[in-house]
């Protein structure tokens, strides 16, 4: 049954809880990689965070077949929904390399990574808190404006990992495994980074 109730908040107090989960993911994946002991059982957490992203998703998506009229375009609301859940399916893709690959040591860069990522998903929660208020808030375009220098940060963090890779004496196979698990990393630094981009977009549009 379709709700003909023009209450808005569901959809930004939703964004907002989606929010919450990615943060937690993240402050488990910066523990993870600075500890691989048991690294198979650690990842099974991981994961279960990612399946209540899913489900985060999912009733994002109910909720708007089943809503009529919504606070803003409805193309989207499922695009933040989509991206919201791309932070969290690449921080589990870059968790699964480690035990994909049998890796029992992170390098320096991965941690690095990882504390980018985290720092940007913390970014994500005033992100969404401010949304639903862009036309008044002071802090929105601040919160973007981080993100973005974060991502930058996670650019040259990545090209000086994969630089070390080819410059230094380093068995082939190490390279191949640690080169992807560096772009799954990236990956998802710039999956925080389309998240507020299209926050922004939709801020202007219906400012």
């Amino acid at each position: 049954m379709f709700s003909l109730s023009p209450k808005n908040d569901k959809f930004y107090t939703m964004f907002i809880e989606n929010a919450e989960i990615i943060y937690q993911t993240s402050k488990m994946l910066t523990g993870y990689v600075n500890d691989l002991t048991d690294s198979e059982e650690k990842l099974k957490v991981i994961k279960d965070m990612e399946h209540k992203g899913d489900q985060q998703q999912h009733t994002i998506l109910n909720e708007l077949n089943s809503t009529f009229i919504t606070p803003f375009d409805r193309e989207d609301i499922y695009a933040i929904a989509k991206r919201l859940d791309n932070v969290i399916d690449y921080m589990e893709a870059s968790a699964s390399r480690f035990v994909m690959f049998n890796v029992d040591t992170a390098t320096k860069h991965a941690k690095v990574l990882c504390e980018l990522i985290e720092k940007c998903c913390k970014e994500i929660i005033p992100l969404m808190q401010e949304f639903e208020h862009a036309k008044k808030s002071t802090k929105l375009q601040d919160i973007i404006i981080n993100i973005n220098k974060l991502e930058e940060e996670g650019d040259l963090a990545f090209r000086k990992a994969v630089r070390e890779l080819f410059t230094e004496e380093i068995p082939v196979l190490e390279v191949i495994k640690w080169r992807e698990i560096y772009q799954y990393l990236e990956k998802t630094i710039d999956a925080c980074e389309s998240v507020a981009n299209i926050i922004e977009g939709v801020a202007m549009k219906n400012a």
